[in-house]
């Protein structure tokens, strides 16, 4: 939540100090455009730090870094029972404040399409629907993935700001509206990082 707060006064200072440098009148619609744009061109790294949720012992640290083809996403997870699978999501609020992870939210789904994940490359997913991850034997997940669909801070489906979810259960990658993956047992904020 202080990650949040903190994002969006950050955002209203450099917005206000550029917005201070022009007389009234001069800035349009485009102009605005160009100023968001700009603001965060140069926001091309990420991170998330996962808490568990009540009663949950899961932790771990989530990367995300644009690239040319999208935002490669890597982390390691711990905790977790041995050799199982869950679901792994960016939700639509980057609010850890609630026991049982609800605050997050649902999926990020700008475009509210069905819950249809069969591949990164799918069009028709959920922004945030990430898949899977599965641990291994010590109960420790690695994430290795790019997700087309997404940017850090641009104009295409932004990250900043939101959250990242791990469940109980692992994804069906079919059920409606989130695949029934059960439980959130860890939550993290997207912030900005270096």
């Amino acid at each position: 939540m202080k990650t949040k707060m903190l994002l969006g006064f950050a955002a209203m200072i450099t917005a206000g100090a550029m917005l201070g440098a022009c007389t009234p009148g001069q800035m349009d619609h485009h102009d605005m455009h160009d100023m968001h744009a700009n603001m965060w061109a140069s926001v091309t790294h990420a991170v998330a730090v996962l808490q568990p949720t009540q009663g949950n012992s899961v932790h771990g640290v989530i990367k995300f870094e644009q690239t040319p083809t999208g935002v490669h996403i890597t982390g390691q997870i711990t905790g977790l029972a041995p050799n199982s699978t869950h679901g792994f999501h960016i939700h639509e609020f980057g609010d850890a404040s609630s026991a049982d992870g609800s605050a997050a939210g649902g999926h990020y789904n700008p475009e509210g399409a069905a819950h249809q994940h069969a591949g990164m490359d799918n069009p028709m997913r959920h922004a945030g629907d990430l898949g899977n991850v599965q641990a291994d034997s010590s109960g420790a997940a690695s994430v290795d993935l790019t997700d087309p669909d997404l940017s850090i801070a641009g104009m295409n489906h932004p990250v900043i700001g939101r959250g990242v979810v791990l469940h109980a259960a692992p994804d069906d990658l079919k059920s409606q509206p989130s695949g029934n993956a059960g439980a959130r047992i860890a939550v993290g904020v997207i912030g900005i990082a270096k």
